[in-house]
């Protein structure tokens, strides 16, 4: 990921499961929302907000594990955001 448009804000993180990752990039929202908001203990956000910052984002990518061909695949925003809203829907029933 990277959070604007200077190289040095470029950060990678390493996950087990495509699950821990999508927990990731809802973690930073969080994150992101309790520092702009600290006084509010219970933040509520819905999808468009996350994509919202995902979007705004300079860049997110993801490099998925693929044992049958023992190589990373690159996956986009667009495919992050549909895996986070899948992860978002299961977590809620």
């Amino acid at each position: 990921m990277q959070t604007s448009q200077y190289r040095a804000t470029r950060t990678f993180m390493d996950f087990d499961s495509i699950s821990q990752a999508m927990d990731g990039i809802c973690g930073l929202y969080e994150r992101k929302l309790k520092e702009i908001n600290p006084a509010i203990r219970n933040l509520s956000y819905d999808i468009s907000d996350l994509y919202n910052f995902i979007d705004g984002l300079a860049d997110l990518s993801a490099l998925v594990y693929d044992h049958s061909i023992q190589a990373y695949l690159p996956y986009d925003r667009q495919w992050i955001k549909h895996k986070t809203l899948h992860h978002l829907k299961k977590l809620a029933h």
